[in-house]
């Protein structure tokens, strides 16, 4: 893929787009690091629309009945494991734990991006040389090429 200079990234949930199959949509599923220690749950993907990939998963944690929820996002690049209920990071739990601060007012700056990704290790999406992990929930539904 050839380099962009402007990334940007939308809510699953706030895109008229969905996941291929309901097997593949991993919202909603627990999220565990490489030791097995709860994370917390998928609450949304972020996507990058222009390539119709999924790049972070939104995890929340804590909270009750919505308040008081933290949310953190981490790139798809980590996940090392899927299946029916678990999604697996093969990152620790102090990793994500210190981590930037999910922002949804700034996915649209490459900066905040960068950093996300600089801190897990990972090379930005629309950085040259960047190849799109295989076999994770990655490409939302394709809309016929007259709708997209």
């Amino acid at each position: 893929m050839p380099a962009r200079s402007n990334p940007r990234l939308i809510m699953l949930s706030d895109s008229e787009l969905s996941v291929a199959t309901e097997e593949a949509d991993v919202r909603g599923r627990s999220v565990k690091d490489r030791a097995g220690q709860d994370l917390g749950r998928v609450d949304d993907l972020l996507i990058d629309p222009d390539e119709r990939r999924v790049r972070f998963l939104v995890v929340g944690s804590g909270g009750f009945l919505g308040l008081g929820e933290q949310q953190s996002f981490i790139p798809v690049d980590a996940v090392s494991r899927i299946d029916e209920e678990v999604v697996t990071v093969d990152l620790t739990r102090e990793n994500v734990a210190g981590a930037p601060a999910y922002d949804p007012d700034l996915t649209a700056e490459p900066s905040y991006l960068e950093s996300i990704y600089g801190y897990y290790g990972f090379i930005p999406f629309w950085g040259p040389g960047y190849i799109a992990p295989p076999g994770l929930p990655r490409d939302p539904k394709q809309l016929p090429p007259d709708q997209a």
